[in-house]
Parts: structure tokens; C-alpha cells; sequence
């Protein structure tokens, strides 16, 4: 920490503001502080302290034994440096107290700014926070403070004094040390907590081993080399137990495979009766439907039955009109005859027609004979073709289901095949 400027007012013989520029008076580097007893040099030891720690301890009554008798309030304000890490920071801790009554000061300002050329900011403005946080940028208590940077007067034999620890507790604050001395007193209390562990685990470690002599020794050697060679037999032994439980679990699953496989043999055997009827059936059906061509023939046969039907009845009509004109032409011949010669023209004209109803007789006698013919060719087609439907429509699904179920039987039993054979 590097002073730079103290300003201080009503703080014992300090009534009016005065300014201390700690700059200036290093120019020339080491400067002093004279004057007569009660000249007010060690009040801006004083002022320097109340600004930084908010207290003076030589002062009587605390606070209000360095103010002014005459004024009711003082004030002191202290700009400082702080250098570390390659960095310059300054701050400024300003302090204001009041009279309140005959015997007691009262805070009436407590702040902590930081100065930087973008201006100012205020770190802390309550008096805890302030004492707190300039203790932290310093790195040293009050204590440490008035007794390594400021020692009031008949102040250095204590110093001197000091003993041990709280020097050396001083002095790590002084010189910020307490980073290295609290990691390396982590450090050295870890490995002595850890050689102490080991200590311990070697000492029953030891309790364990009981007699360490030569002869406990060779003993042990002895039933050492013994366990081993009796640990390698029992290996070997257990990887001959484990290689024959693996071959008998490999004859077991043979054997029950083998099992499953003859239950499926004969549960097969004992369906070969069914299996050999519904082949039957199923050639049955085969040549059933070979007969599709001849029940397709008969519908054939059919419409053409229809149509020659309708020829007959066409052939009967015109019969039917030629048998009337042949008998009206008779009729007529008849009548011809006993009109003899004068009508002859006429007669050999009814003649030629009677001629060509005869022909036409003969010809409806054909087309009779021909539809009778077909009409019983038709007649039996009808119940073949009747037959062979209802069998057909009965034996359609029975067909399909044999089929399907002599294709599913045949692949299990071809999947079947070289298992079984390859068990036996």
C-alpha cells in the first residue's frame, strides 16, 4: 500500500482542512516529519489510521479523544495505492464523525471508492463493509498495521517482542504469505496424515503376519509351493469337469431333439391314414376337375341344342305351312282331274308346287329325326353336367384344404427328414 494524499479537519490541533501530498514529498524520496512535542505529528499517523480502520487506539475515548475540543465534527479522508500483477489501483476511504452530547461521536460517513481514469465507483458505504474490504486490499488487520507499517510511540519494544507465531502470523499478513503458508500447511498435514495411515496399515499388516523367523519362513515356503501345486491340479481338473459337462450337455440337448423329433415321426405315422386318404380324395378331385372340359362340352352342346331347336321349330312351321298347301294343292289336283284338259296349264303349275311341298315334307322329317337325336344327347349331358356340379361344389373346399394341408405336411416332414437322419 502507497499513500498518496491525505485530507484531514477537526482532528486534535487540525481544526482547519489540511492535506497531506505524499507524492510531492517523495520526489526527493525519504522525507520526515518534525515539529515540537504536540505539534500534531503523530496525529496524521493517527488520520492515516482512523481513515483506514475507523479507530485509534492510543486515543482516549476512542474516536472522540482526537477530535478537535472546540469543533463538533472531523473528517479525513485518505487516497492510497495498491501495485500487484503488473496493475496500479487507487482508492479513496472517506470518514465523517459527529458530536453527540458530551461524550459520544457518531458515523456520519463511511465510503470506499475506486478511482480509475473512467471515474469513480463506489465500493462499500456502510462502515462494516468498508473496514472489511480495505482489511482485504491491505492484507493486514489494525493490529498488524500499528505494529509493522505504523508504531505509535513507545510502541517498538512490543514489536520487538513479539512472540513467535504472532510474528509470524504478522509477517505472513504483512507480505500476503498466507496463500503459500496455508497450501503448504495443507500439503505437509495431507502427507503426514497420509504417512500415518500407512504406518498404521504396516503395523497390522505385521500383526497379521505373526512369526516372521527363518524357520516360519521356510514353512511357509513350503506350504506355499504345496497350495500352488495343488491349486494347478485343481485347475486341470476343473477344466477337464467343465469340458465333459459340456459334451454331455451337448449329448443332452441330441437326445432330447431326438426325442421331439420321433414324437413328431410318429404323430406323422399315426396321420398316414389321412394323409393317404386325402391324397385320394385329392387325385379324386383332380380327375374330377380333368371333367371341367366335358361339362364345359355339354353347355356347349346345350346352346346348341337351344339353337337347333329353334331350327325345329322353325322347320316345324314351315312344315306344318307346307303340309297345308300340300293339301290344298291335292285338294286342288283333285279338282283338276275332273276338269280335265282346259284346265291343264293350271293343273301342271299345282303339280310342280305339290312336287316342292313333298320335298319339303321330307326335309322336316330330317330336321324331326336330328332334334330328337340332339334332345337326348342334350337330356344326358344335362345330368352328367348336373352330376358332375354337385360333386364338384362338394368337393371344391375339401380340395383346396387337402391341398394346402398336404403342401404343409410335406414341407414339415422335408424339414424333418435330415434331422432325423442325421440323429440317427
Amino acid at each position: 500500500m502507497k499513500p498518496i494524499l491525505l485530507e484531514l479537519a477537526g482532528i486534535q490541533s487540525y481544526r482547519e482542512k489540511q492535506a497531506v501530498d505524499f507524492e510531492r514529498l517523495c520526489q526527493g524520496g525519504v522525507f520526515g516529519i518534525f515539529g515540537p512535542t504536540g505539534s500534531g505529528k503523530s496525529s496524521i499517523l493517527d488520520a492515516m489510521t482512523l481513515a483506514l480502520y475507523g479507530r485509534v487506539e492510543r486515543a482516549p475515548k476512542g474516536t472522540q479523544g482526537i477530535l478537535n475540543g472546540a469543533e463538533n465534527k472531523l473528517s479525513v479522508a485518505l487516497t492510497f495505492e495498491m501495485s500487484g500483477a503488473g496493475e496500479r489501483l487507487r482508492y479513496r476511504v472517506e470518514r465523517q464523525y459527529k458530536r453527540a452530547g458530551e461524550s459520544a461521536v457518531h458515523g456520519a460517513l463511511c465510503r470506499l471508492i475506486e478511482l480509475s481514469p473512467e471515474g469513480e465507483r463506489v465500493l462499500a458505504d456502510k462502515q462494516s463493509e468498508v473496514d472489511a474490504e480495505v482489511e482485504r486490499l491491505i492484507g493486514l488487520t489494525m493490529t498488524d498495521f500499528t505494529r509493522a507499517v505504523v508504531l505509535p510511540q513507545g510502541k517498538f519494544a512490543e514489536f520487538l517482542t513479539l512472540a513467535g507465531k504472532d510474528r509470524r502470523q504478522m509477517l505472513q499478513r504483512l507480505f500476503r504469505l498466507e496463500r503459500y503458508g496455508d497450501a503448504l500447511a495443507a500439503r505437509l498435514s495431507a502427507r503426514s496424515d497420509g504417512v500415518r495411515m500407512r504406518l498404521k496399515e504396516t503395523e497390522a499388516e505385521q500383526l497379521g503376519l505373526g512369526d516372521a523367523s527363518p524357520e516360519a519362513l521356510a514353512a511357509a515356503t513350503e506350504r506355499l509351493a504345496s497350495a500352488r501345486a495343488e491349486a494347478a491340479r485343481l485347475r486341470a481338473l476343473l477344466t477337464e469337469t467343465e469340458a465333459a459337462h459340456e459334451a454331455l450337455g451337448r449329448r443332452r440337448e441330441r437326445e432330447i431333439e431326438l426325442r421331439r423329433l420321433e414324437a413328431q415321426w410318429e404323430a406323422l405315422a399315426r396321420q398316414a391314414p389321412a394323409i393317404a386318404e386325402q391324397e385320394a380324395e385329392a387325385a379324386r378331385l383332380e380327375r374330377a376337375a380333368s371333367a371341367l372340359p366335358a361339362v364345359r362340352d355339354a353347355d356347349e352342346a346345350e346352346r346348341e341344342l337351344a339353337a337347333r331347336t329353334g331350327e325345329r321349330e322353325g322347320a316345324q312351321a314351315a312344315s306344318a305351312a307346307q303340309t297345308a298347301r300340300a293339301e290344298t294343292a291335292a285338294a286342288a289336283w283333285e279338282a283338276a282331274q275332273s276338269e280335265s284338259g282346259a284346265q291343264e296349264p293350271g293343273l301342271i303349275q299345282r303339280l310342280e308346287r305339290l312336287e316342292q311341298a313333298v320335298q319339303l315334307e321330307k326335309e322336316a322329317r330330317v330336321w324331326q329325326a336330328q332334334w330328337t337325336e340332339a334332345t337326348g344327347i342334350l337330356a344326358q349331358d344335362e345330368q352328367r353336367g348336373q352330376a358332375l356340379e354337385e360333386r364338384f361344389a362338394h368337393t371344391g373346399d375339401r380340395l383346396r384344404q387337402a391341398r394346402d394341408k398336404q403342401l404343409r405336411l410335406r414341407a414339415e416332414w422335408e424339414a424333418l427328414q435330415p434331422r432325423a437322419e442325421a440323429s440317427s
